[in-house]
């Protein structure tokens, strides 16, 4: 997932970073094939180098020793409505197949079940240029629907960002424990490509909606030795790779 998440960064992009494994990912990227891209915290930090040390949050000391600018959180976002936000990692509770994310609430077997709510992610993926979101790969994070509408997708179909008035972007990817999806010209979900050891067979087995499977679909590239090294080196008791 880490490997596959880095390799959307693209040279010289701006990105919101995020934590967990997207925050790996951006050290991967600027170690190998993206040296010129630039990172965004949601508290207001850029970076255009990794912080030395591994962060467990955005505003550890290592994550601010270093940074190009510590900026309060209106200056950081102030980037996404001006358009300047190439990329932008999330995580979400769901993902359903128009690339709707829900960190809001969902029905759990005891009931409604609260979440944390949006943060940034409404507004990442509302004004950056693409977003990728990165989720554990099963039916029920994985539904035809969300629950509700934290950050939006492609609502319900090709044509809705448009028509409600968001000037660009929406989902290029989903980046799950099993497969990578990416998006139609219909706005829907499909098959991109599966992890090695996982079969295509799995992968829709394991979706909340009948996946569309692309004509090409092929395995997604193993990390390459150099991916791998940097992984290890950068998270070395594996905090957040484990």
């Amino acid at each position: 997932m880490v490997a596959a998440a880095a390799r959307e960064i693209k040279d010289g992009e701006v990105v919101f970073v995020g934590m967990r494994l997207p925050l790996i990912a951006f050290v991967v990227a600027k170690r190998t094939h993206a040296p010129n891209a630039t990172g965004l915290f949601e508290n207001g930090v850029i970076r255009d180098t990794p912080s030395k040390e591994l962060i467990y949050t955005m505003a550890d000391p290592p994550n601010i020793l270093g940074a190009t600018q510590c900026l309060d959180m209106m200056g950081v976002m102030s980037l996404l409505q001006s358009g300047r936000v190439n990329l932008g990692f999330l995580g979400a509770a769901e993902v359903d197949k128009f690339g709707n994310l829900n960190s809001t609430q969902v029905n759990g077997k005891n009931g409604i079940v609260r979440l944390p709510g949006s943060g940034g992610a409404c507004d990442i993926a509302s004004l950056a240029h693409r977003f990728v979101a990165m989720i554990d790969h099963t039916k029920a994070r994985l539904p035809e629907r969300v629950s509700y509408i934290t950050s939006p997708g492609n609502g319900d179909g090709a044509g809705w960002r448009k028509k409600v008035g968001l000037p660009r972007g929406g989902p290029s990817a989903v980046i799950t424990t099993k497969a990578v999806l990416r998006f139609g010209e219909d706005g829907k979900a499909y098959l991109a490509s599966h992890h090695p050891g996982v079969s295509v067979n799995d992968v829709v087995a394991n979706t909340g909606w009948k996946l569309r499977v692309a004509d090409d679909v092929k395995e997604t590239s193993e990390p390459t030795a150099e991916e791998l090294e940097v992984i290890r080196d950068y998270d070395k008791e594996g905090f957040w790779t484990k």
